[in-house]
């Protein structure tokens, strides 16, 4: 079989222009989606009587066996197949004879391509909330199993406040849980039918567009042709989705690299998560983690090459489009990896709490002391910068800040009575935020049943 459009062309494309033009490359993945909607258009050509019963059975019948071949990795592709539409039809004409030319009535490659490549996305969906999934729970067993233990927070990769490892590891569930609600909203979007807007002016065949959305799995039809073959908001939003979980891998990553290091030590990788050196014998690298880290700049790349495609497009359908499923193949790849390694690196890394105790220095304790003032009626302000002259006093005088004297707080205010020292404990900070999201034990206790219910909510969905 010749190519589906060459009957007003005297010449046969150039051989380069040809591989120029091709997709097939890429859009094989697309077969499985391309022979479901072929077949509900061959039952809805029978709904409308174009075909007739034994007509529909053979194109039908030929294309589950098509299906089958590419299951089976038999299906042979050959020189001339353009894309996916055009392989599996020249298959299917080979299997069933000219009958199989009927399938095309009423149908263009641009309502077909924009009804596989949906099919594709609400799938994809689907399958990386799962990965995420997988993800979130390693991120639950770590925080249950150190819930309370306490670690140093840092602000500008300075000191802070003291935290605990389980709220530390479930500020980064929290985000995930995000982008499983993007990628449901991705899905929503995405589940909108084109097929039956024909090129782009609307088939002239009066089929169902509802009966084929149910039979298909969308929620709703395209309400206009032309926006129909040109949409690809969807393909933006999957990137952008994407994007964000490697936004939010990358920053989980960044730490991991940091927590494992020599000068943080709060971690140890498993063996199986790291790789060493050619000539350092001693090293063990966080590869793993710098690669997620790495993995988020290509996925951004994704999304902003997608856009600067989309933008300028003149007309309902252009060849641009053909542009939009490269990225997003591609971002589909790296995150069904990038999950999976990153649960399994968090399921096996092994929290050091001495290291964690030997950062948990006197100067986290500031803002409790502050909080002391304020809570004896000193304005916040004012509290502020007596414990801020307080630090700098055990700086001039080279001793820890837990160590000044009563006599030393009093010497620059009275508002510092006999009990300040009391509240300069890591145990007494974090049991004082209690608040729900904050450290205390029983706050913690909360946030961790909320992320099982959430989690357990999602799974029964």
């Amino acid at each position: 079989m010749g190519k589906l459009w060459g009957g007003r062309f005297a010449k046969q494309t150039d051989a380069l222009v040809h591989q120029f033009n091709a997709s097939i490359r890429f859009d094989a993945r697309l077969y499985d989606q391309d022979i479901s909607g072929s077949i509900a258009w061959a039952q809805g050509l029978l709904q409308i009587g174009v075909l007739t019963t034994t007509e529909a059975a053979a194109i039908v019948g030929g294309l589950e066996t098509v299906r089958s071949e590419f299951a089976a990795q038999t299906f042979v592709f050959e020189v001339g197949d353009e894309d996916i539409h055009t392989a599996v039809e020249r298959r299917l004409i080979e299997l069933v004879g000219p009958v199989g030319g009927k399938l095309h009535t009423g149908r263009s490659r641009n309502d077909q391509v924009a009804t596989d490549f949906r099919l594709w996305v609400m799938a994809a969906c689907q399958e990386i909330q799962a990965y995420i999934g997988a993800l979130q729970e390693a991120l639950i067993e770590s925080a249950q199993e150190q819930l309370n233990l306490p670690m140093p927070g840092y602000t500008h990769l300075q000191h802070a406040q003291p935290i605990t490892w389980g709220h530390w590891i479930l500020s980064h569930f929290w985000p995930l849980t995000r982008d499983v609600e993007r990628f449901g909203q991705v899905y929503q979007r995405t589940a909108v039918l084109p097929l039956g807007s024909a090129a782009f002016a609307g088939s002239s065949y009066p089929l169902d567009r509802e009966m084929l959305a149910a039979e298909l799995g969308f929620q709703r039809i395209s309400e206009n042709s032309l926006d129909g073959v040109s949409d690809r908001d969807f393909a933006a939003d999957f990137l952008y989705a994407v994007a964000m979980v490697g936004l939010h891998l990358s920053r989980l990553s960044e730490q991991l690299v940091l927590f494992s290091s020599s000068e943080f030590g709060f971690v140890r990788l498993d063996d199986a998560y790291s790789t060493g050196s050619s000539i350092m014998p001693q090293k063990k690298n966080p590869d793993t983690l710098e690669l997620t880290r790495g993995k988020s700049g290509r996925l951004i790349g994704n999304l902003t090459g997608l856009l600067v495609t989309l933008k300028g497009l003149p007309s309902s359908y252009d060849k641009d489009l053909q542009e939009d499923k490269e990225p997003v193949f591609d971002a589909f790849d790296t995150l069904a990896v990038a999950l999976p390694v990153m649960a399994g690196l968090v399921s096996t890394l092994v929290v050091q709490p001495a290291a964690l105790a030997r950062q948990l220095e006197p100067g986290l304790l500031a803002t409790e002391l502050a909080d002391y003032l304020a809570k004896r009626g000193v304005p916040f302000r004012e509290a502020h910068s007596l414990v801020g002259q307080a630090v700098r006093l055990a700086e001039m005088k080279t001793i820890p800040f837990d160590t000044l004297t009563v006599t030393d707080l009093q010497s620059i205010s009275p508002h510092f009575g006999m009990d300040a020292a009391a509240v300069l404990q890591v145990s007494t900070a974090l049991a004082q935020r209690n608040i729900h999201g904050g450290t205390g034990p029983e706050a913690l206790a909360i946030q961790l049943e909320n992320a099982k219910r959430w989690q357990s909510g999602k799974a029964e969905e």
